[in-house]
């Protein structure tokens, strides 16, 4: 079950990663399925290792701006991203990369939601 969730996850990054890049200009793939899998899982390493990181080391910020400074982790999350994807991902700035931070969270949370609606997720358990 956790491989499947796993693979799900991945295959969520990878089409909102696919809107992103069809969205905003400034952002690019290499266009092939492989590379968009390649960097959905590169962007998971580093959501799942870096960005809680960070979040702890930019607490005052964050707490300062109410929470905003957040915006601007995902952003720096998806420039490193970017930084290690050997080409497969361009972020033209941090402008562009706080814009596709956000609109690759909404698309995340559309194809997650279709995915639910066609019954291949689970209902996340609230304690």
């Amino acid at each position: 079950m956790a491989l499947r969730n796993f693979l799900l996850r991945v295959l969520i990054n990878a089409i909102a990663l696919a809107i992103t890049a069809a969205i905003l200009p400034g952002i690019t793939t290499s266009g092939d399925i492989g590379a968009l899998v390649v960097v959905a899982l590169i962007f998971g390493v580093v959501n799942a290792i870096v960005k809680p990181i960070a979040i702890l080391l930019t607490l005052p910020f964050t707490i300062i701006t109410f929470g905003l400074f957040i915006f601007v982790i995902n952003g720096l999350m998806l420039l490193l991203t970017s930084s290690l994807s050997g080409g497969r991902l361009e972020v033209a700035g941090l402008g562009t990369a706080i814009l596709g931070g956000i609109v690759m969270g909404l698309a995340a949370m559309v194809v997650e939601a279709v995915l639910r609606g066609l019954g291949l997720t689970e209902e996340k358990k609230r304690d």
